[in-house]
């Protein structure tokens, strides 16, 4: 595999005017005003091979969107160097915009007044794309999400759910080679956002697009991601597998234990710390590297009482807040 994406040092920072609350503050601000720089990206590094999905994750305001924007060429940035396909994204050139797209989760390039159908028709002629490829490519995504019904409808009465599957189709209809998507599920219920999951799965799979994705619901990450990346106030925290950053992050297992008795637990406390206790179901943590001598342990002296037990990395959710908070990864 060879890089798609390639980011050097990064940095992106925007000028924002500042002043005092209250009328003198205003009128002064007409005569001169005070500006402050706002570093939105801090110089960050990272290359992404053809065909991954890397998820790109971040507290709001880590500089997430920035990037993205960056990289798809909407914004210009301060400093640093980025190719995608080999290509400079701010020069926009059309030969760049023709294999990449840009899927935001709260925004809509389909005219809400007419069929989706229609904008799929203008877009074709925006980018050029031979009938027959067009036919074949429409059928693929009305497949992949289920779209018959939806598409002769006016977008406006689509529900939400609905209006973002044909926006993934709109964005797609031109086969990029690339993807950008900021947040696809954001707002979506929880059925939803399986049906959308498992559509960008198999695009990846049918098409080996590279996808760079990101979002605030770590189910999506969980299910599409080998590979994250993290980004906290414009800096780069970490960049590799997801299962390592749980090892890095969390130097302790979960031990989950059912009891048949529903004791309360209190003898359990020799095991490992008691991280929580629901009815007969007790949770310890411990050490990552005691986990299976702790785990056999009690499986060996609970001897009936067992009903059940598990061991398991702490949530992912725990795992990136922890992330946050220390803002290293060692």
């Amino acid at each position: 595999m060879s890089a798609i994406i390639e980011v050097r040092d990064l940095r992106k920072t925007f000028r924002v005017s500042e002043r005092e609350s209250g009328l003198r503050a205003t009128l002064r601000a007409f005569v001169k005003r005070r500006y402050t720089d706002v570093p939105a990206v801090a110089g960050i590094s990272f290359t992404i091979d053809a065909g991954e999905i890397v998820g790109f994750l971040g507290p709001n305001g880590a500089g997430k969107t920035t990037t993205l924007k960056a990289l798809s060429g909407l914004l210009y940035p301060t400093g640093g160097e980025a190719r995608v396909l080999g290509f400079v994204p701010w020069r926009r050139e059309n030969a760049y915009l023709q294999q990449m797209t840009l899927l935001m989760g709260n925004r809509s390039q389909l005219v809400w007044d007419i069929p989706a159908a229609d904008s799929f028709r203008v877009l074709q002629e925006i980018y050029k794309i031979p009938d027959e490829q067009f036919r074949r490519t429409l059928e693929e995504l009305v497949e992949l999400l289920d779209l018959e019904p939806l598409v002769h409808k006016p977008v406006r009465q689509l529900s939400l759910g609905e209006r973002m599957k044909v926006e993934f189709a709109a964005g797609l209809l031109h086969s990029p080679k690339v993807a950008f998507l900021d947040e696809p599920t954001i707002g979506l219920d929880v059925s939803m956002q399986a049906k959308i999951r498992k559509f960008v799965a198999e695009h990846n799979r049918r098409t080996g697009a590279t996808v760079l994705l990101t979002s605030h619901y770590m189910a999506d990450v969980v299910a599409l991601c080998k590979r994250v990346i993290v980004i906290h106030r414009g800096k780069l925290l970490y960049d590799g597998g997801l299962a390592a950053l749980a090892s890095r992050m969390a130097p302790y297992k979960l031990i989950g234990v059912t009891l048949r008795d529903g004791a309360d637990g209190d003898g359990l406390a020799q095991y490992g710390e008691i991280a929580s206790r629901d009815d007969a179901r007790v949770t310890l943590h411990v050490p990552r590297d005691d986990a299976p001598s702790r785990a056999a342990r009690l499986v060996n002296d609970l001897g009936d009482r067992l009903v059940d037990i598990s061991v398991e990395d702490p949530p992912i959710e725990d795992v990136i807040d922890k992330v946050f908070t220390s803002e290293s990864v060692s």
